[in-house]
Order: C-alpha cells, then sequence, then structure tokens
C-alpha cells in the first residue's frame, strides 16, 4: 500500500514537472494563480483564504528555470491580481481595465524574481528564514509604489482583506494596513515553504534519514510561523487601546438610487426627505453623501436656505458635499461643506486626490482616448490644498474625507494628529452598484478607524453605508445598496494616540532597509565569488605543432 501511494505521488509529480515545463501551461496558471487572493476581499470577504492565496503563485514562480522566466510569473500573476480586485471597472473603462492591469502588474516582476531566488531548490536554512523576512518586504515596496494616486491609489492592498479579524485590526494600529499585509505575506512564505518540504519527503518507512530531512526543511517555516503568531499576539497585548471619550449620535442620509435626467433634483428633493424624518431624533451631526448636492451654495443661496432650514429643524449641522463648479474659482470641485442652521458655516474641504480616470485623465493629451472606449471623465475635476478639520457643533471636531481619499491611510493620521475626533468619507459607488465595489469601499473605514483609534462613518448616496468605531469594529446596521433611508447611530468617542498615529508607516521604512540590506548581502557574495581563470590557447610545441604533429 505504501509502495502504491508513494509510485502515485511520484507519477503526479513528474506529470506537474511536465506542465511547468511549458511556457504556455506556466503562463496559463500564473494568471488565476495571482487573481486568487482576490476571494479574501468583499464580497466574498474569505478573510482566512488570504494566508493560503499567494501559495500556488510562490510554489509557481520558486519552480521557474531562469529568473527571467519567474519575473514573467510574477508579472502575470500581478496582472491577475490587479483585474481580479478591480474587475467591476470592466463596465466602466473596458479593456483599458485589463491595459492598466497589464502595466501594475510589471510591479510584480521582480518579486516573482526574489521568490525563485529564495524559495528555488531546497533552501538553506539561512535562505528559508530570508525568504520570511524579504518576501514580504518585497510586497510592501509592490504596495507602496502602486499606492500613489497617479496609479489608482492603495485599493486592494493585501491587509485590507482582513478588516473584520479583531486581531488584525489590532496590528493596525501598530502598523497600518502595511503590517497586516506584511504578516499575511508572511505566513503565505511560510506555507509554501512547508508545502515544498512535504513535497520533497521521503517515502513512508524511510527511516531517520527521511524525519531529519523533513526536520531540517521544515524547522525554518515552522520557526517563523511560531514567531509570527508570538510577535503578533505580543503587539496586540502592548498597542494602546482607544479609552471611551463620550458619545455622540450621527445621522447617516442615503436617498438610494436615482436616475434619469433631473437625477440631481429628485436626490436633492429625497435627501430632504429623509433628513426631516431625523426631526426629534436628538442628532449631533447628519451626514449626507458624495455629489448630494449638484449646485454650488455662493451661486444658489435658494438651496443655501433650504439645507439651513432643514439644520434647524432637526437641530444638528449637515455636512453635505457639493459636486459643481464653482462661482468663485474655475473649474468643478467636489467639496465637503458643512451647514449650520444660519446656512454654511465657512468650514469647506476641497477633495484633494481625484480617481484616476473617474475624475481626471493622467496625460490627457495622451490618454484623452480613453473617454471613447470607457466612462472616463470628459473634464478634470480640480484639486484642494490642504486637509481640513471641521468645528460640527456640540464640541465636536470632524476629519472629512472624500470618495476614495479614505483608502489612503495617511490622509486619516494627518486628520487625527490635526485634532479630528470623528472621521467622515462621503462616496458614491453607484456606476458600480451590483458591483463587489460598495462593500470593498466600506470595509475600508474599518482600518481607518483601528489605525487612527477614531471612529469613522462612511455615509454613500446608494449604499454601503457604515460605521466603525475607534477599535474598528462595526456600530450599528449597515445600510446596503437597495436601503433608502436615513439612520441614526450612536458612535463611540476614543481618545489616545495610536502606534501607527505616533511612528506612521514604519513596516514600509523596515521593509526598505530589509531589501538594502539584502541586496548588499548579493552584492558581497557576488564579490567573494572566485572568478575563473581565463586560459589562454595552447601553447604549441614540436610534437604537436603542425609541421610536426605528435606520434
Amino acid at each position: 500500500m505504501a509502495r502504491f501511494g508513494d509510485d502515485g505521488r511520484g507519477r503526479l509529480r513528474s506529470r506537474v514537472e511536465r506542465l511547468l515545463a511549458s511556457p504556455r501551461w506556466r503562463s496559463a496558471l500564473a494568471v488565476p494563480a495571482g487573481a486568487l487572493p482576490a476571494l479574501a476581499f468583499p464580497a466574498p470577504s474569505l478573510w482566512w483564504f488570504a494566508y493560503v492565496a499567494l501559495v500556488p503563485w510562490m510554489l509557481l514562480a520558486r519552480t521557474a528555470p531562469t529568473g527571467r522566466r519567474a519575473m514573467l510569473d510574477g508579472w502575470l500573476g500581478g496582472l491577475g491580481f490587479m483585474v481580479a480586485v478591480h474587475h467591476w471597472l470592466l463596465p466602466s473603462l473596458h479593456v483599458f481595465t485589463v491595459v492598466i492591469a497589464a502595466l501594475l502588474g510589471l510591479l510584480w516582476a521582480p518579486w516573482g524574481w526574489l521568490v525563485r531566488r529564495l524559495l528555488a531548490g531546497t533552501p538553506s536554512p539561512r535562505r528559508a528564514a530570508a525568504a520570511l523576512v524579504a518576501l514580504p518586504s518585497g510586497w510592501l515596496m509592490v504596495e507602496l509604489v502602486r499606492s500613489s494616486e497617479g496609479l489608482g491609489g492603495p485599493w486592494g492592498l493585501l491587509g485590507s482583506s482582513q478588516w473584520q479579524l479583531p486581531p488584525a485590526l489590532r496590528l493596525a494600529s501598530v502598523g497600518g494596513v502595511w503590517l497586516v499585509s506584511a504578516v499575511v505575506v508572511c505566513v503565505n512564505t511560510a506555507l509554501a515553504q512547508l508545502a515544498v518540504a512535504w513535497a520533497r519527503r521521503g517515502p513512508v518507512g524511510a527511516g531517520a534519514a527521511s524525519r531529519i530531512s523533513w526536520r531540517a526543511a521544515s524547522g525554518p517555516a515552522l520557526a517563523g510561523l511560531v514567531a509570527v503568531v508570538a510577535l503578533s499576539c505580543a503587539a496586540c497585548a502592548w498597542a494602546p487601546r482607544p479609552e471611551p471619550a463620550g458619545r455622540v449620535r450621527v445621522a447617516v442620509v442615503q436617498p438610494g438610487v436615482i436616475e434619469g435626467a433631473s437625477a440631481p433634483d429628485k436626490r436633492l428633493a429625497r435627501e430632504e426627505e429623509l433628513t426631516r424624518s431625523l426631526a426629534g431624533r436628538d442628532t449631533d451631526l447628519v451626514v449626507w453623501g458624495e455629489s448630494s448636492v449638484g449646485v454650488d451654495l455662493a451661486d444658489r443661496p435658494d438651496v443655501a436656505r433650504r439645507l439651513a432650514a432643514l439644520s434647524r429643524e432637526v437641530g444638528a449641522d449637515i455636512l453635505v458635499n457639493v459636486d459643481a463648479r464653482r462661482s468663485d474659482r474655475p473649474g468643478i470641485f467636489k467639496s465637503s461643506v458643512l451647514v449650520g442652521p444660519d446656512g454654511p458655516t465657512g468650514d469647506r474641504y476641497d477633495k484633494m486626490r481625484l480617481v484616476p480616470f473617474g475624475e481626471y485623465i493622467p496625460a490627457r493629451s495622451l490618454l484623452g482616448w480613453a473617454t471613447s472606449v470607457g466612462k472616463a471623465a470628459g473634464e478634470d475635476r480640480r484639486r484642494g490644498d490642504r486637509q481640513m478639520v471641521m468645528d460640527a457643533g456640540h464640541g465636536l471636531r470632524v476629519g472629512p474625507l472624500v470618495c476614495f481619499e479614505s483608502a489612503f491611510p495617511d490622509m486619516s493620521r494627518r486628520l487625527t494628529r490635526d485634532g479630528a475626533q470623528l472621521l467622515l468619507a462621503q462616496s458614491a459607488t453607484s456606476s458600480f452598484q451590483a458591483s463587489w465595489a460598495p462593500e470593498q469601499h466600506a470595509s475600508l473605514a474599518a482600518l481607518r478607524a483601528a489605525e487612527t483609534g477614531r471612529p469613522m462613518v462612511h455615509a454613500t448616496l446608494t449604499g454601503v453605508s457604515a460605521v466603525h468605531a475607534p477599535d474598528g469594529s462595526r456600530v450599528g446596521a449597515p445600510l446596503g445598496t437597495s436601503a433608502s433611508a436615513a439612520a441614526v447611530y450612536d458612535v463611540p468617542l476614543g481618545r489616545g494616540v495610536t502606534a501607527y498615529v505616533r511612528w506612521g508607516d514604519w513596516p514600509l521604512r523596515g521593509a526598505l532597509v530589509v531589501l538594502v540590506a539584502l541586496c548588499a548581502a548579493e552584492g558581497a557574495r557576488a564579490l567573494r565569488r572566485p572568478v575563473p581563470e581565463r586560459r589562454g590557447p595552447r601553447a604549441r610545441t614540436v610534437h604537436g605543432s603542425p609541421a610536426h604533429p605528435g606520434r
């Protein structure tokens, strides 16, 4: 029976090796292997899957016959990952989504090479231990580069898939979403090493030598897993928790899907109707979604008066979002505007980080053709130049963000350092209503709350609207994509400074140090490697010359 099992395993290994020897099959496998981590994000939200999802991709790259092939596996896997995480953009950007994913997928080419360099063959204990640190560091550098606004922002960071896991949220309070990503990749690396060690173990009944070989191959991976768990538990226990600082009652107004030529007017009327229903409910602040007002309030004083009357009726300031051409400055802005009982209070935040192609086209003279193949911006929105903390009355200081700005950890950190007690994100994902996008966007509020120790309200036009406490846990029930309603949340406030707010993106700096040290070690090893002597032409002797051939 053991012989049959060993023979079967040998035949399976032989078939896999033949399959991976084909460049076409390798390419066909790399794309779905890279796409697997997308299942850990909403809407599937298989958070546990993130800890094993990279293993097939790593196993593929480590078996590449050359470094160049490993880079190709990294690129194709990155392409698969970007398409899978952003597939909901396909109806808007069509084939351009794949083009962008292919360009961003190139960022994973060096990571594929690094996987092969550290995991190929039978790694020594030193090389296996280095992989547990270097591969997460390489992944973080990829996430850092692609998180720039011009490349689409930090949507789909691997650590964001852990938004509903309390221990991961505790880690986020220490090192932000970056630390969570690093831990996830480290666990995947250890599991990939264990898979290789298991595949290379001797046949059943091989004796002590086989057991020693298994222990030697799996030892660094098991030690790494134990170290990750121990350090994570220590960080969770050590990290300061937000101290309770009272509660505020915040209302979220979500009008729902409203279409047609007169949609802006109908939406405003529905928002007013829902807001009036809040009268007598003792709210401290009312929050509307992104693009909830389609006219500039300075240019339409009648609308400003209506909003002021609403504020008086409900007894709370209203944070609206104006998406219109400004009367005092050229261009179209998306602005968070606070309206009190006497009209706009003067606090206004103009969105700073715009969605590429959705709100502006990078290098429009070169890429303007994107408007002809998808729903790209016909006119570039204008940017604000600074963040703002607003006084919303009742002693409450709020920090607004607009749309995908909630994906940027540095922006919520800055607002917290500037004194915000409550973070607010105004969003609209109606263009992607039937996709994973609304739930993915809403989940980001949990990470931002946990990182800063401040509660966060995510208010949208069409769902998903949600509220998260200072520790990242959900407050109340979210408003789904089918809801047209107003909901009041009893939001706990927090005080204190988290490690992430104090020290910032230290995991990124640590990852850079690790990669520099790795490059230095590789360079030193290359210098120490003996250079083979070049042999000159053979000396010709009398016996070996053409004139006197040897006898």
